[in-house]
C-alpha cells in the first residue's frame, strides 16, 4: 500500500509548472541565453561578473589577497550579476560562461582575452597566474588540490541540497531536510578532524583551499547563510570555528567578503568594485 501523499513520479519528465521556491522565476530546464545584453568593461586587466554569495566570495578573497601582497595586475573591475533578476541569461555572460552560474572571470591581459568560469578554476587559474597562495611542495600542492576539490564536489549538497530545503523551498519536506541536514554535519565533521592537526587545509599555510571551503563552511559556522547555526549545533564544530575566525581577521577576507553584496549591513555591502577606494567611498551606505 502507498501513501495517498506520496509523488509517483510520471515515465516521462515534462516542465510544466515553475518550481524551485524563492528562484522559481528564474528555473528552467534549457541552458543559453534569453536577452542580448552586453557585459561592461572596466580598465583594470580582470574583468569579473559575480554576485557576493560563497561562490562570489571566494574569488573576490583571492583577488584581495593577491592586491595585499603587492600583485598590481590583480586588479580588477567586479560587475554585479543579480542572479534573482536574471542577469545571469544575458547573451554576455553566457559568453563568458555557459553554464549560467557566476562567478565569471576575463583576464583581458591576454590576447584574445581569456574566459575563466567556475569558482575552483578562477581560483586555480590566478593561483599559478601569479604564483601565490599555492603551495610548491608536490605533496603540500597535492592536499591543497585535495580539498580545493573536495568542496567543489561537497558544497552542491550544502547550498543545491540543505540550504534549498531548509531555507527557500516552497514546501518543508521532512525527509529532505533530515537528508540533507545529516549531510552537512557529516561534512563539518569531516573539516573538524582535519583542523584539529593542521592550522590550514594544505597544512601550514594559507591557500586557495582555505579561500573555496571559508565562504561556505564558514557562512555555515557563522550564521550568515540560511540562519541553521542552532539547528546544526555548529557549536561543536571548534577546530573550524577556530580556523573560521583566524580568517576573519584577514583584511582581505573582510574586502572579499564586501564585494557584489547586495544583502545585509549596508555599510559592507559594495555593489560594485572598481578601486581600491570603493571600500572606503561606495559602500552602500555612502551612496
Amino acid at each position: 500500500m502507498t501513501n495517498s501523499n506520496e509523488h509517483i513520479p510520471p515515465k516521462v519528465w515534462i516542465w510544466e509548472k515553475p518550481n524551485g521556491g524563492d528562484f522559481a522565476s528564474i528555473n528552467r530546464p534549457i541552458a543559453g541565453a534569453r536577452a542580448e545584453q552586453e557585459l561592461p568593461v572596466g580598465r583594470h586587466p580582470l574583468q569579473l561578473y559575480s554576485l557576493g554569495t560563497p561562490n562570489g566570495v571566494k574569488v573576490t578573497i583571492m583577488l584581495e589577497e593577491l592586491l595585499a601582497l603587492g600583485h598590481v595586475g590583480a586588479e580588477y573591475d567586479a560587475w554585479l550579476i543579480n542572479i534573482r533578476e536574471g542577469s545571469q541569461f544575458g547573451s554576455g555572460f553566457v559568453d563568458l560562461n555557459p553554464n549560467s552560474k557566476i562567478p565569471a572571470l576575463q583576464d583581458r591581459s591576454l590576447n584574445p582575452p581569456l574566459r575563466v568560469f567556475e569558482s575552483g578554476s578562477i581560483l586555480l587559474y590566478l593561483a599559478e597566474k601569479f604564483d601565490a597562495f599555492i603551495p610548491k611542495n608536490i605533496i603540500a600542492r597535492t592536499e591543497c588540490m585535495n580539498w580545493l576539490f573536495w568542496q567543489m564536489g561537497s558544497g552542491p549538497y550544502i547550498g543545491g541540497g540543505f540550504g534549498h530545503f531548509y531555507a527557500y523551498a516552497p514546501t518543508k519536506i521532512e525527509y529532505a531536510i533530515d537528508r540533507f541536514a545529516m549531510e552537512a554535519k557529516r561534512q563539518l565533521d569531516v573539516l573538524d578532524i582535519h583542523l584539529a592537526k593542521n592550522e590550514y587545509f594544505a597544512g601550514e599555510d594559507y591557500s586557495i583551499a582555505d579561500m573555496a571551503i571559508f565562504p561556505w563552511y564558514g557562512g555555515l559556522i557563522k550564521g550568515w547563510m540560511y540562519g541553521a547555526t542552532e539547528f546544526l549545533s555548529v557549536h561543536e564544530y571548534k577546530n573550524v570555528m577556530r580556523w573560521t575566525d583566524a580568517l576573519l581577521t584577514r583584511p582581505a577576507v573582510q574586502r572579499g567578503r564586501m564585494v557584489n553584496k547586495i544583502t545585509g549591513e549596508v555599510s559592507e555591502q559594495l555593489r560594485e568594485r572598481h578601486e581600491a577606494s570603493d571600500f572606503m567611498n561606495k559602500t552602500q551606505d555612502k551612496l
